[in-house]
């Protein structure tokens, strides 16, 4: 599952560059039996398995017990922008991908472990989550993206979602790009984009308002923007 997606695009030229390395580990070659056994059923009973802990221990402990240790598991902290920049100045991580009914509940005690969440969903398994938070964790690290202003400006960057982006044609289906934006007058490009951005955010996320810090033009930009929709 790793190995085709982190030999492709992004991902792919920064470990050529050496900006970053991603190894797989298989916790069934940390395990003592002869049948290699990484899960059984819940003490206490109920339907579903659950990993042990020793391999997942014994694995940590062979890579570097020092690192960064990662859990994905719907009852994490749900991952945003603000922590995958965090975690980018880290210099090593261990991210343990969460399977079945979960994870030994000492593992989170013995390792130190953070548990992080994408989403309030259920996935199959934790690698979907694992490959999101290398993604998202190695946009920020300098050089992997080569436009760094593009990092800065993606969505979340500054608390708000991404404004409205076009390219050519100048008219398609009879639709065309906003006048403004063929302007050339950057101050009102600016202005044009971060109300939009606002706009954005009221209309699809409102709740991430809270999280920023408005200006007076920005309260402006909502008085305007709730007037045009009312």
């Amino acid at each position: 599952m790793f190995s085709g997606y982190l030999s492709q695009s992004i991902l792919s030229r920064a470990i050529k560059n050496n900006l970053l390395s991603v190894n797989i580990h298989d916790i069934r070659d940390f395990t003592s039996d002869k049948h290699h056994i990484t899960d059984e059923s819940s003490y206490g009973g109920g339907p579903g398995m659950v990993l042990k802990p020793e391999p997942i221990v014994e694995a940590v402990k062979h890579i570097n017990s020092n690192s960064k240790i990662i859990i994905t598991t719907p009852r994490g902290k749900k991952l945003d922008q603000q922590m995958a920049k965090e975690l980018s100045k880290e210099d090593h991580i261990i991210i343990i991908c969460g399977r079945y009914e979960g994870i030994d509940e000492r593992v989170k005690e013995i390792l130190n472990a953070d548990e992080i969440s994408i989403g309030d969903y259920i996935l199959t398994g934790g690698e979907l989550p694992a490959m999101v938070l290398v993604d998202s964790i190695s946009r920020h690290i300098p050089g992997v993206v080569k436009e760094s202003q593009s990092v800065e400006e993606e969505s979340f960057s500054s608390g708000l979602l991404d404004w409205p982006h076009y390219t050519k044609p100048e008219i398609f289906e009879d639709i065309p790009v906003p006048p403004v934006l063929l302007s050339g007058n950057h101050g009102e490009i600016n202005r044009w984009r971060r109300k939009k951005s606002i706009e954005k955010t009221l209309l699809c996320r409102p709740d991430l308002l809270n999280s920023i810090n408005p200006s007076k033009e920005d309260m402006a930009f909502i008085e305007e923007i709730i007037n045009e929709k009312i």
